[in-house]
């Protein structure tokens, strides 16, 4: 789940191309015959925010079958109660449509939530003393795994390998920074790795050194494999597991439906993320466990089976399961100084970042997979990555023709001045997000723009509107994913996922955004608090 933190200059100004492109397709739903009109759930004394531009705000909503059947006043909505229909009477609280989580890694993090938490971590000694507290609870030679660190949040030292010996001398320790890009391994886990100073760096990674020529223990991009292929493997149940408590985590926060990018990265076995689709998706759906809705991208050097599991199903299996596309990665992160810039990294004057990939054959995978009716997202962070694919959708557009293929850069985080134009030349998606499944917080962060500590936001002409904000988690978000004639807003036929917050008025709520929800309901049933 966790990706860079959505603070840069040009990265809302993306975000707004988004919150202001959505067309909402129409769905093929049929109202039930006059005498099974009655709904299952009368929502009432609600101020509901839709989503829907036809219909922006109701108080009053029906629900039958899991879908929306009317929203509006109460005196539309009240003649469709019958004998069995449950009411539940609200005291002016805000509804909204659930949220969407447009960019995921939702297995891995669900592993994450039940290992060493480093997320918010403030200092050195606070990082060694969660690592110190876990090996405790570990028999000699066991894995100690973790993440979510953020050197940042400690004046920026990055964490070595000599934070950890010291603590850890019988176990082997991996701690994956919030941006999945970086890592930090101690000695034991390097020697395992058969990681030493005579190493080379793979292509599309680097090996962190010493001034010595040691290795550091920090390990970037298609590096970090070098300690995945020796970590104990994780069972089914284990990740079986996870999906479980990443749903629960996420229904917590609101969100209804995610977009999984799958497990892949740089240089790493395509067949994770197809196990994890046979494996526990599946699983999850024939054993009736799936609680959340999801969108499942497949690495892209597997197009043609992606294009063949579309022609068996078309884009979804169930109101659970559906299919988006394929995933691809240009560059690095901007936390491991890995992101591709035109200008070197400040203090690093040879430093431009990495290019993960052949670009020739980033742009072949890119034409078959969009010729098979493909949706592409490709990560991009640095300026250069991002002229780079923006480039390159001029090309696919100029030999494939003109479509609706919304083609996604995710994180589009850095751009060159005059690039953010370019993504509505071709309706390109820029999927920005922050690091944390956490749309409240996002929307916060998205209207104020202050960062810990400051007291006037960053570049206040790039602040959304609540309206923006909201959009952009729930229609545009749906949007992004060929999704939007299913969820996204509360409209007739669709999904009845929503979310009540513990404001009791639109003013109170755009006065101050609250910092939880109250409820979340999928399907017009209670999914939060279960």
């Amino acid at each position: 789940m966790p990706f860079p933190l959505a603070a840069q200059s040009a990265l809302v100004a993306a975000a707004v191309a988004i919150a202001t492109a959505t067309v909402l397709l129409p769905f093929p739903w049929t109202p039930p015959a006059p005498r099974d009109r009655f709904a299952d759930m009368v929502l009432a004394n609600a101020t509901i925010y839709t989503a829907d531009p036809a219909r922006p705000f109701a108080d009053a909503m029906a629900v039958r079958g899991g879908r929306v059947l009317r929203v509006g006043t109460y005196e539309s909505v009240k003649e469709l109660k019958g004998r069995h229909t449950h009411e539940l009477s609200l005291s002016g609280n805000v509804v909204l449509p659930g949220f969407i989580d447009s960019h995921v890694h939702f297995i891995d993090g669900g592993l994450q939530l039940a290992r060493v938490p480093l997320r918010g971590v403030r200092s050195k000694d606070d990082f060694i003393g969660r690592v110190k507290e876990a090996v405790r609870d570990k028999h000699p030679g066991q894995w100690i795994l973790g993440g979510g660190w953020n050197n940042d949040f400690w004046g920026g030292e990055l964490p070595a390998a000599a934070w950890l010996d010291d603590i850890s001398p019988d176990n082997p320790v991996w701690l994956s920074r919030m941006d999945g890009h970086m890592g930090v391994a101690n000695s034991l886990a390097m020697k395992i790795a058969g990681i030493d100073k005579n190493t080379n760096d793979p292509i599309g990674g680097t090996i962190i050194r010493t001034t010595e020529g040691e290795p550091s223990g920090l390990l970037v991009d298609t590096a970090m494999r070098l300690i995945f292929d020796v970590i104990e493997k994780v069972s089914n149940h284990e990740r079986r597991e996870a999906l479980l408590r990443a749903s629960k985590h996420a229904l917590m926060r609101g969100v209804t439906t995610v977009v999984d990018v799958g497990s892949y990265f740089p240089g790493a076995s395509t067949e994770k993320t197809w196990q994890d689709f046979a494996d526990i998706y599946k699983w999850a759906h024939s054993m009736e466990k799936m609680v959340i809705r999801v969108c499942l991208f497949f690495p892209m050097p597997t197009w043609s089976r992606v294009s063949d599991l579309f022609d068996e199903h078309g884009r979804s299996l169930s109101q659970w399961i559906h299919l988006g596309g394929v995933k691809a990665f240009l560059d690095g992160s901007l936390g491991s100084s890995s992101a591709l810039f035109h200008d070197p990294y400040e203090g690093d004057p040879g430093n431009y970042g990495l290019q993960v990939i052949d670009f020739d054959s980033l742009l072949n995978r890119t034409l078959e997979s969009d010729k098979s009716g493909l949706q592409v997202a490709i990560h991009a962070i640095g300026d250069k990555a991002n002229d780079m694919l923006l480039d390159m959708v001029d090309k696919v557009v100029d030999l494939n023709g003109v479509k609706d293929r919304r083609f996604r850069i995710e994180h589009a985080q850095h751009l060159a001045p005059g690039a953010a134009n370019r993504f509505g030349k071709h309706g390109i998606i820029a999927s920005v997000q922050v690091s944390d499944i956490n749309p409240l917080q996002a929307i916060r962060t998205a209207m104020f723009r202050k960062p810990p500590g400051w007291e006037v936001p960053w570049i206040p002409a790039e602040r959304l509107t609540l309206d923006e904000s909201l959009k952009a988690h729930t229609m545009s978000a749906a949007y992004a994913c060929f999704l939007d004639h299913a969820v996204g807003s509360l409209s007739e036929g669709k999904y009845a996922d929503f979310v009540v917050l513990p404001s009791t008025s639109w003013d109170e709520f755009s006065n101050g955004v609250p910092g939880q929800v109250l409820a979340t309901y999928v399907s017009g049933r209670q999914a939060y608090p279960s």
